[in-house]
């Protein structure tokens, strides 16, 4: 059978194009390895000077003293412990595949380590009188903010030389069904990872034969010809796209390809977005493949949990004026209560009771809910003003101190909106692995208001996902400022 696809990246190649191929690849191989020295210089020389101007500064300002020499084998010995740690952990040669937050958070789990080395061992070799305790709390804010700052800017400087070809991140070899090659190299391309060549997945029968072991995987001989095609072709990577039925076969070509000094990869078509979320992980003394993880451990439940509880009472204190107001109006403009209550799904998806400000002449619920259009007649003059400004949603934070709500979350819908669209959407329900928000990742960047069309609820969907695959305190805080000052959170808003 034939193995490569018709596509014209995957059409035999001539040796010289071979040749130039294997030039290309040196000569961006090279420039990479000289960008990776070149960060990995920059941060060395950051470090120490951060760290030597945070002692002097604090000594000539605070303490008054001028001797400012002394500072500066300390201040090298924690950019080379730093440096080494790096390395040592495959930070810099990892910027290609991992994205931006695990590089930046990475180098700041470094400098803990390394402060923490630092202090230990002054304190083991009796130095540590010449070192305040200020001292070293100066440097290792110092460092820390250099190292985040750092990194930050020089991924934001990788990304267009990737995009300008000056820079080639990974060069990948793809393996399956044409169509499943020409989405997955589509989305490997945004994140700066090049297709060279894609084949179409080989055969391999199982060999049930005496001498074999049961059930083993025997390859054909058009594998074999698939690797020494692959050979030349200098790949960094390669991906087997496979389905459940070739999940047998494809465990054969990895093993097959295993001949060659690449990283093979195989990849469940259908399972993509899943696989994103997978790690292997170790298991009492097993190792096996987490699909998936509870979003937030103990530990972070209960730090998400005292910031929502002193956050929703600082809240409600200020607000509090408001509230009055707002109250008052709400009666003066239309007849019926202050406060709506309506029931959606919260937490493990159980239903929770939602409070906002009455905006509307109906008080739908359940069933019989209509979500709200631009100009809709429901809205009273008033409602279309706190819409605008999002006041209504302002009694949530009753929720958020009753504990089944959070400050930052996904958007809870009515029940009648998430039973018809989880029908539609995949991993729908994941949205209540955490509690529901006031606002949230989706809200911010504008998908909030009507969901006409199934694209805009997947949509927010995917940042909501986003949102929760990549929780942090320091994320919850940039949501709320964006809800306060971003142009985005009223976009939609009616």
């Amino acid at each position: 059978m034939s193995y490569v696809t018709n596509s014209p990246a995957s059409t035999q190649l001539p040796t010289q194009l071979i040749a130039g191929s294997r030039a290309v690849s040196a000569g961006k191989g090279g420039r990479l390895a000289a960008l990776l020295v070149l960060v990995a210089s920059t941060e060395f020389v950051l470090v120490a000077v951060a760290a030597y101007f945070a002692a002097v500064l604090y000594h000539r300002l605070i303490l008054l003293n001028s001797d400012d020499a002394k500072y500066i084998p300390e201040s090298l010995l924690i950019s080379t412990m730093l440096l080494l740690v790096s390395v040592g952990l495959r930070q810099y040669s990892r910027i290609q595949t991992q994205p931006r937050h695990v590089f930046i958070w990475s180098g700041a789990s470094s400098v803990l380590f390394v402060f923490a080395f630092f202090i230990s061992t002054i304190f083991l070799l009796k130095v540590s009188g010449d070192y305040s305790r200020a001292t070293i709390i100066a440097q290792a804010v110092s460092v820390f903010i250099t190292v985040l700052c750092t990194r930050a800017i020089w991924f934001s400087l990788l990304q267009p030389a990737i995009a300008s070809g000056l820079i080639d991140a990974r060069r990948i070899i793809l393996i399956g069904d044409p169509s499943h090659c020409s989405r997955f190299s589509a989305r490997a391309f945004v994140t700066g990872l090049r297709t060279i060549r894609s084949f179409d997945f080989p055969t391999a029968r199982t060999d049930t034969s005496v001498v074999a072991r049961p059930g083993a995987v025997q390859a054909l001989p058009d594998i074999r010809q698939l690797v020494a095609n692959c050979r030349p072709l200098r790949a960094d990577d390669i991906v087997i796209l496979t389905s459940e039925l070739d999940v047998r076969s494809a465990l054969a070509l990895a093993s097959a390809l295993s001949d060659l000094p690449v990283d093979v990869h195989v990849v469940p078509i259908g399972s993509v977005d899943l696989m994103a979320v997978s790690r292997i992980t170790q298991f009492g003394n097993m190792v096996t493949m987490r699909v998936c993880q509870c979003p937030l451990t103990p530990f972070n439940r209960a730090i998400k949990r005292a910031f929502d509880v002193a956050a929703s009472i600082a809240g409600l204190i200020l607000v509090s004026p408001l509230f009055v107001i707002v109250s008052l109006a709400i009666k003066l403009d239309s007849r019926g209560p202050v406060l709506f209550r309506q029931t959606r799904h919260g937490y493990n998806n159980e239903p929770i009771s939602v409070l906002k400000f009455r905006t509307m002449t109906v008080m739908e619920n359940g069933d019989n809910f209509k979500p709200v259009v631009r100009h809709d007649p429901r809205v009273t003059r008033l409602g279309r003003f706190l819409r605008r400004t999002n006041i209504d949603e302002l009694p949530q934070l009753f929720n958020v101190l009753a504990g089944n709500m959070s400050l930052v979350g996904p958007r809870p819908h009515a029940t009648s909106q998430n039973e018809a669209f989880a029908e539609l959407i995949s991993s729908f329900f994941r949205r209540h692995n955490v509690k529901p928000g006031i606002t949230g990742w989706a809200q911010v960047n504008g998908y909030r208001g009507d969901t006409d069309t199934l694209e805009k609820m997947q949509r927010r969907v995917e940042h909501d996902l986003y949102y929760i695959d990549n929780w942090s305190l320091l994320f919850d805080l940039r949501i709320i400022l964006l809800t306060f000052f971003s142009r985005e959170v009223y976009a939609n808003a009616f």
